[in-house]
């Protein structure tokens, strides 16, 4: 099976429409599929419903597809950088499902396993608690929190063979493979496509079952979020 794709364009072909529910990988600016973001911009498909760690910043990232109003709702646990998502959120244009940041790995982790809910201490007393399912166990109460998976995913990669099998750059790692496990469809976006082979089996972390289509970006901008420098005196 031909996993590779000669664009962002194509491997978007075919598999993204109106109304679907994407995760898309990245934390932060880190790690994000950014050619697959700007492709999925291009499709003009509208009334999607994004799972991402964050929603990007403005202009960058899943910025872009706040700014030409395709996503109806965010599921993220962080959206302090994008001065448009606040101003839509705000205003009552655009649903938000904020989730703990760890809830939401495990969220995806679980949905890509088949385990359709779980319960965690996280959020019990707050308001992500109201309207869920309470339980003690162990004299402490939990909340039942359900899994999530996606029509598609889009996820970014250091290095993948032509398998599908992936290894990712640190901090990318974060999101990345639970996102590419909850997708239905799973398209990935690397640096450096090697054959079949050529990964040390010890290293791979995400094996290539979990991948469908395969696009190589060997100049991503990667953007950084916050510069913070050293004062030199």
């Amino acid at each position: 099976m031909n996993k590779l794709f000669a664009s962002a364009e194509a491997a978007l072909s075919g598999v993204v429409g109106d109304n679907q529910t994407i995760a898309v990988g990245g934390f932060g600016l880190c790690g994000i599929p950014e050619a697959l973001i700007g492709a999925l911009r291009d499709t003009g498909v509208r009334g999607l419903t994004c799972i991402s760690n964050n929603a990007g910043v403005d202009g960058f990232g899943l910025g872009q597809l706040l700014s030409t109003r395709q996503i109806k709702k965010m599921i993220s646990s962080y959206v302090g950088e994008n001065k448009e998502f606040e101003r839509q959120y705000l205003s009552g244009e655009l649903e938000l499902e904020f989730t703990p940041q760890g809830t939401l790995a495990e969220k995806l982790r679980a949905g890509g396993a088949g385990i359709p809910a779980f319960f965690t201490r996280t959020g019990f007393g707050t308001v992500v608690a109201e309207g869920k399912e309470v339980r003690e166990f162990d004299g402490v109460p939990h909340i039942l929190e359900h899994s999530l998976t996606a029509d598609v995913a889009l996820i970014k990669a250091w290095k993948a063979d032509k398998a599908g099998n992936l290894v990712f750059n640190k901090t990318a790692r974060n999101f990345n493979p639970l996102c590419a496990m909850a997708g239905r469809v799973t398209v990935v976006e690397v640096e450096e496509l090697v054959e079949t082979g050529a990964l040390d089996p010890d290293q791979i972390h995400l094996p290539g079952i979990y991948v469908d289509r395969i696009v190589v970006n060997v100049s991503p901008e990667k953007r950084i979020e916050q510069r913070t420098v050293r004062n030199p005196a």
